[in-house]
């Protein structure tokens, strides 16, 4: 069953400052890509910030866990702070710092994995897992619109 996206944000996360239709473009630019609509409406609910707590199930292991990776967190379009909360903005320098692919667009993560749009395949991204530790990639979700479909309430992911 698909996850309600009005009810997408956890109500305890800070609210970060409005969506910006300028820094959309600085980053549109900066990158060369489009980001998806859908992931432009939901930061226009909420400029980033955390998720009412969702994972997404594999067909493979990864480094999280036996079949689900986490999607607790997505990055907004803030401008980026020494302290301040990540950004998609931040996805030049986490590529160069973590030795990420080109052409990516980092959506989550905490630099030992990430989730990202994938824009290597041409201008629509898919939805990719990327574990820099453990080298490993593994394609979650043909486009942002399936990733989010494919989005599950992560207290009802079995344990492992």
């Amino acid at each position: 069953m698909a996850i309600d996206l009005t009810n997408f944000w956890d109500p305890a996360s800070p609210a970060p400052p409005p969506l910006r239709a300028a820094f959309v473009q600085q980053l549109e630019q900066q990158l060369g890509v489009l980001l998806p609509p859908e992931l432009l409406a939901l930061l226009t609910q909420q400029n980033g910030g955390y998720t009412r707590g969702f994972a997404y199930l594999t067909s493979q292991p990864t480094s999280w866990a036996a079949h689900h990776v986490p999607f607790d967190e997505l990055f907004g379009l803030v401008l980026p702070r020494d302290a301040g909360p990540p950004s998609l903005l931040d996805t030049a320098y986490l590529t160069h710092e973590w030795g990420l692919p080109e052409k990516q667009v980092v959506l989550s993560g905490d630099g030992h994995w990430f989730i990202t749009l994938d824009y290597r395949h041409g201008p629509t991204p898919s939805v990719t897992w990327i574990d820099t530790e453990m080298d490993q990639e593994i394609p979650l979700a043909a486009s942002f619109a399936a990733f989010l479909v494919g989005l599950v309430d992560r207290d009802s992911v079995p344990e492992e």
